[in-house]
């Protein structure tokens, strides 16, 4: 483990520890945005972990960021699940700015400001696919304007800035989408709907109209297509990946305890649930390796832009979101038939309830059958490697 890594993490455990833990309980039943963990991981200088040396920042890697959703994980799955969106975010910024000074400075003003960036990429409309759009950037001279009826962007009233797609032109195709990088000040939002769901409830995912206007410079100059590929989706999977290893990590610790304290009633003995829990450790390994496996594969590729845009690659990423969504609810279900009613229970130190819950979420952001029918059209032209 690399220094920055090893710094990162402990900062993560800290803050999870004496932060997170302690509101994560009451951010998921009055599903609230976790405000006290955001103000814990700005003064820690961790919202600006990922941005690159090149452009004033630590320059941490893909596998840094993705231990630090894994920490943020054990505590407070809205808490990992936020960081995990706005790292994909700073991701796309960093990597996509060219030369544009606006960009530069903006990513400055991050890093200075530890800005917080939402993601709007759902549109009312085009039926979850987030590689269309309906809105366009309207532009006269070097000034734009825009109006989204965005579905979903989660903590949206509570980021800094919102990164949004859109058509490039009102003439142009709907797979014809840039990025707009939209600071506070430069958008208004009229919310449309609410977000009261079974879980990840802090990630407070509210649909909006969002009306944007600004500079011509706001806009990324690499198509979306492209930023898409090579940044977005392997980032977010890698992330998101990564937390719900952190969440299924804790459930499975949960009932380690569990099952110590059973085997101390009743010494000489295995209690009952002690082969599930080996089962379930053996699952946990496999899912780790996958997200360790996969995040260095994508650093590996994120030099030549040409290999993440290559069928395989974008098979192997796919395969992980999905893999990983099933695998983690199946380590948490069963880390929940360990530890029985104590898992069932809200009020129990082995509960396991609000991890079940919020796990759910990943194989319906985005649909895992979604993702399936595209692998499934990728794999039946792609030649092995």
């Amino acid at each position: 483990m690399s220094a920055l890594r090893e710094n990162l993490v402990a900062q993560a455990k800290k803050i999870g520890e004496k932060v997170v833990a302690a509101h994560a309980a009451d951010v998921d039943a009055t599903a609230r945005f976790p405000t006290e963990s955001f103000a814990a991981l700005k003064e820690a200088k961790l919202l600006s972990a990922m941005v690159p040396k090149a452009l004033g920042g630590p320059g941490a890697t893909v596998s840094d960021i993705a231990a630090v959703c894994t920490t943020l994980g054990h505590y407070c799955a809205s808490t990992a699940m936020v960081y995990a969106m706005h790292q994909s975010q700073v991701a796309c910024i960093t990597r996509h700015c060219g030369s544009s000074a606006w960009q530069k400075n903006f990513i400055a003003e991050m890093c200075k400001q530890e800005l917080l960036i939402a993601s709007a990429t759902s549109e009312a409309g085009i039926g979850g696919d987030v590689r269309t759009s309906s809105c366009a950037v309207e532009t006269t001279g070097d000034r734009f304007t825009l109006a989204k009826n965005a579905t979903v962007i989660s903590y949206g009233a509570h980021a800094d800035a919102v990164c949004l797609t859109a058509r490039r032109t009102p003439d142009s195709p709907p797979s014809d989408q840039v990025l707009v990088v939209c600071p506070k000040g430069t958008y208004t939002l009229e919310q449309t709907s609410g977000w009261d769901t079974l879980g990840m409830r802090g990630t407070c995912s509210n649909g909006y109209w969002l009306r944007a206007k600004g500079s011509t410079e706001q806009v990324l100059p690499t198509p979306y297509a492209d930023i898409s590929a090579q940044t977005m989706l392997p980032s977010a999977h890698v992330f998101w990946a990564s937390l719900w290893l952190g969440i299924a990590s804790d459930a499975l610790n949960r009932s380690r305890l569990f099952i110590r304290g059973e085997a101390r009633k009743k010494p000489g003995s295995v209690p009952p649930g002690a082969v599930r829990l080996a089962e379930a450790s053996n699952q946990l390994q496999l899912m780790r390796a996958n997200v360790t496996d996969c995040a260095a594969a994508y650093e590996a590729a994120m030099a030549t832009p040409e290999a993440t845009t290559a069928l395989g690659f974008a098979i192997r990423m796919n395969h992980l979101k999905t893999g990983t969504s099933q695998m983690a609810i199946d380590v948490v279900n069963r880390a929940m038939l360990i530890n029985g009613i104590h898992g069932y229970r809200n009020d129990s130190p082995f509960s396991v309830a609000r991890h079940l819950r919020d796990v759910h979420s990943a194989q319906v952001m985005v649909s895992n059958d979604r993702i399936f029918g595209t692998t499934a059209s990728l794999l039946l032209v792609h030649k092995e490697d």
